[in-house]
């Protein structure tokens, strides 16, 4: 193992293991440690426009976030801040979003750009990266993405082999996909739909009913059955929680959200679960996050430079920050995996670097916000939540996983 393996492991393990090594829940534990140190997201799964919307990121702004696939952290650059750190547990999306900076900087233009990270499957990818990225990319991330796996191929030809089938998400969708297509149902189909009502027809006939078949049942109620979802066993207990013990449930509806609450044309979520890449109509691009809308990519090239990506947790970064330093903190649903104490040293780190009128933005699996009752009330009393605007934005948010989207400021 090498020193960046172990300190990967290390850090993972400390945010994920709670319980004794060879008890149950243990190795459950220690089962995603091992599958969440290689890639897993390609693309992150929440929704750029309600984080967008809810921070309100001024030019003055200094954002700390949880970087994750990445495309998150370019994309809050549209909004013109002053620097934005982003920090994550796992080393393939530290390399993955400094992949994404480089190329935004080196690549000759937006057509290059979305070739790469849009459609992610053309041979030409690699000889643009071999030009223009690897020559000013970091030793680090050039070593992960030069490194060869199992199958023998370095690892940035998934950028050649249309890299949203890849990693856990990736992984996890198209078994969904084949599971589906065993019981005679293409989820793929669902992307012919021309209205929400087309939409809603093909997710009450062809969709809904494979939450009733006995495979599917038992396969959602084992934990282990959703790490490609990136859910540790923690937060499945959580997701469970809010549908009474049925996971068949729950995902039943966060499917049906994701199938029927937004049209097609606007939630590229909808086109990576149904159709796993973007989707192209008449010739043209379909929904995109922000960072690959061509209206934002100069001034993406031009800001990338402001942003900084380390591999170490928010807390553990935040402990190195002068007070009142930051302005907007991005959580993802990462609380979801943290213990009480590990909940209080992170929001005794926000509220001491915070500055006056700072906002935080997470997720939650479950709807209500996880902080009252375990976030101590002298801290939680520094900041007021928003109630309102939170189910708004959760209602709102097209990637429609989440039970709940949550908004803090400093009171």
């Amino acid at each position: 193992m090498t020193v960046k393996t172990a300190a990967n492991t290390k850090l993972l393990a400390s945010a994920v293991h709670r319980n004794a090594r060879l008890s149950a829940n243990g190795v459950s534990e220690r089962l995603f440690t091992l599958l969440f140190k290689g890639l897993v997201y390609p693309q992150i799964w929440e929704d750029p426009e309600i984080d967008l919307k809810a921070l309100a990121i001024r030019p003055d702004d200094r954002i700390v976030a949880i970087a994750s696939g990445g495309c998150n952290i370019l994309s809050y650059l549209t909004a013109d801040p002053a620097h934005v750190t982003a920090v994550d547990l796992n080393h393939a999306h530290v390399a993955l979003t400094r992949l994404k900076l480089a190329a935004a900087r080196q690549l000759p233009g937006y057509d290059a750009f979305y070739r790469f990270f849009g459609k992610a499957d053309e041979k030409t990818n690699l000889s643009a990266y071999q030009r223009f990225i690897k020559p000013h990319l970091d030793a680090e991330s050039r070593a992960y993405w030069e490194r060869r796996g199992l199958t023998g191929r370095r690892r940035i030809t998934l950028f050649s082999r249309n890299l949203y089938r890849h990693g856990l998400l990736g992984g996890f969708i198209g078994a969904a996909h084949r599971i589906a297509r065993l019981y005679g149902i293409d989820p793929g189909d669902l992307l012919a739909a021309r209205s929400l009502e087309e939409q809603r027809g093909f997710f009450d006939t062809a969709l809904a009913p494979l939450f009733d078949k006995r495979l599917i049942r038992w396969a959602t109620s084992r934990r282990a059955s959703l790490f490609g979802l990136g859910i540790p066993p923690a937060q499945y207990a959580a997701l469970a929680a809010s549908g009474n013990g049925d996971m068949s449930a729950v995902l039943r509806r966060r499917l049906e959200r994701l199938a029927c609450d937004f049209p097609l044309s606007e939630n590229y979520f909808a086109w990576q679960a149904f159709g796993r890449g973007y989707g192209e109509t008449g010739g043209e691009s379909g929904p995109l996050p922000p960072y690959l809308q061509a209206r934002h990519f100069q001034a993406i090239r031009q800001r990338a430079g402001r942003v900084r990506v380390l591999h170490e947790s928010v807390t553990d970064f935040l402990a190195g920050e002068a007070d009142e330093s930051q302005d907007c903190y991005v959580l993802l649903d990462a609380q979801d995996w943290m213990t009480d104490t590990q909940l209080n040293e992170l929001w005794a780190e926000i509220t001491r670097t915070a500055r006056p009128g700072a906002r935080v933005v997470f997720r939650t699996a479950a709807e209500p916000s996880l902080l009252p009752g375990r976030v101590l009330p002298e801290i939680l009393a520094r900041w007021r939540y928003h109630p309102a605007e939170s189910l708004a934005m959760s209602r709102a948010d097209r990637s429609a996983i989440y039970g709940g989207f949550h908004l803090y400021s400093l009171a």
